[in-house]
């Protein structure tokens, strides 16, 4: 490879590794609009959102196995035929379950890519400045690309319908494959890595039963059964497989890496950072249509300072980590994210610049938190492991994308059932203690009066469970800092 390739190499990772991220979040401001369209049910809803991060999550492992054992490019490669038949499949959905599976299979994809493209960086850097903003821009778009998903969403949805989310995918694969057959280098892998398929169902099947259960506690009128018998399967398989991994001589995941507290404080990080922007940007969007009654472009727009800011963010962290360290820029950006994401309780009814100025220091402390948890993760572990080590740092950030949707989302599907009160006169379906949309869906059909009562009552209850998520994602937030900056302090001394 020609060394000013290397840009181009990275411009080609990053460009897949957008279409990965900005597929979690880019369904946020189409849900209104899908959910309509498909007659999905609340349920169908979270699963459509859960299917993807959650698939990612329980395969990076294996996938990144995969990756040290027969090369990074032949799984990259192969990761982005499967996105680009899968985004095919999920445009042109007829209903919300063909639609999760479309999901799931654009999963598949996804997993075989992640851990690929930050292993391909780590492999094409050799300086180690140009590594750290190397890192920095990757990083950017991990953080910057998920808080994007929900602009691109509303852009589209101005002019074409849901399906166009997905289908804006297969042009980008197709350059990037094209690509990256020409430029990126064909590096051997370690044909004596394994690849335990067993560890990957388990892992995969514990996360969404635990993930399940979670969501079915969150309802207005849980299955308790159903919701214990998840929870037991999940907690059961997670088990399964961290006792395997402990007995394996070769495990997918070295559970030894996080005695390391650089390691593990990028692996927190990157986690709750994921799970507070994801949590938040759901509430958010929803609230921007469903409330305050802007258009899917509209509401993209508004959100679109997040990922400017961590686009911002990334490289200029990845050029202070060198300086800094990764420990300092981690738990100060988890400070700055928390602070940001608190001032949405008192700006978002303010003017539109009050409300930028939040969501730009949130943004910011989002791009720079990432971009030090990455170098944190890959640049304290030995580089033969690039891509099982990159699989564990993705995971934290997939699962704690899920953990955003199924804990905040069900937080907020939990408060505001508990606290919409209806009067006793008021003769509607239960439907509309399930959510906002119900609700808003129910009073087309009531009269004018009493469905002006049921408008303001449901967005009263959202409002109260708007405040509660912003300030549990938070104090998440602020309180990781705190303990990452004791926990490194401790490691120092």
């Amino acid at each position: 490879m020609l060394p000013q390739n290397r840009w181009l190499v990275l411009a080609i990772v990053s460009s897949a590794l957008f279409l990965v991220v900005i597929d979690m979040t880019v369904l946020y401001t189409a849900l209104p609009r899908l959910t309509h369209d498909l007659h999905a049910s609340a349920s169908a809803k979270l699963w459509i959102v859960n299917a993807y991060p959650l698939v990612v999550a329980g395969l990076l492992p294996g996938a990144g196995a995969l990756g040290d054992r027969f090369g990074n490019k032949k799984l990259f490669s192969a990761g982005l035929v499967v996105f680009g038949l899968a985004s095919l499949a999920a445009a042109f959905s007829p209903t919300s379950g063909v639609l999760i599976a479309s999901r799931a299979l654009l999963a598949v994809g996804a997993a075989m890519m992640m851990p690929a493209t930050l292993s391909i960086v780590r492999q094409t850097f050799s300086d180690e400045k140009e590594r750290a903003f190397a890192i920095g821009i990757w990083a950017a778009i991990a953080s910057g690309g998920a808080a994007i998903g929900p602009v691109l969403g509303g852009v589209l949805l101005e002019y074409f319908w849901w399906g166009s989310v997905f289908l804006i995918n297969v042009p980008i694969v197709v350059v990037a494959l094209a690509f990256t057959l020409w430029v990126i280098p064909n590096r051997a892998g370690d044909a004596t890595r394994p690849w335990d398929i067993v560890a990957s169902g388990q892992i995969m099947v514990g996360l969404i039963g635990v993930t399940y259960a979670i969501k079915e506690f969150g309802k207005q009128a849980p299955v308790y059964a159903a919701a214990l018998i998840a929870a037991v399967i999940g907690i059961a398989f997670l088990w399964l497989f961290v006792r395997r991994q402990g007995r394996s001589a070769q495990p997918m995941i070295d559970f030894k890496l996080f005695r390391n507290r650089r390691f593990s404080a990028g692996v927190a990080t990157a986690f709750i950072a994921s799970l507070a922007l994801v949590g938040m940007e759901l509430v958010l969007s929803q609230r921007f249509q469903l409330v305050m009654g802007l258009s899917p472009l509209e509401a993209g727009l508004l959100i679109l300072p997040v990922p400017l800011a961590a686009f911002v963010a990334g490289p200029i962290a990845g050029l202070a980590l060198p300086r800094l360290g990764s420990e300092r820029i981690m738990w100060v950006s988890l400070v700055a994210a928390g602070l940001g994401v608190a001032s949405l309780l008192y700006v978002y009814d303010a003017k539109p610049l009050v409300q930028i100025s939040s969501l730009v220091v949130l943004g910011f402390g989002f791009g720079a938190a990432m971009t030090a948890a990455s170098s944190a993760v890959m640049l304290n572990t030995p580089e033969e492991s690039a891509g099982t080590v990159a699989s564990i740092e993705e995971v934290s950030y997939e699962l704690g994308g899920a953990m955003g949707v199924a804990l905040l989302g069900s937080l907020m599907s939990t408060i505001y059932s508990v606290t919409l009160v209806l009067p006793d006169t008021m003769n509607v379906s239960a439907l509309v203690y399930d959510s906002l949309d119900e609700a808003l869906i129910m009073a087309q059909g009531l009269a004018p009066e009493t469905a002006s009562t049921l408008i303001g009552l449901a967005n009263a209850a959202f409002e109260q469970a708007f405040t509660s998520v912003i300030m549990v994602a938070s104090a998440l937030l602020l309180l990781t800092a705190v303990i990452i900056k004791v926990t490194t302090r401790i490691g120092r001394a």
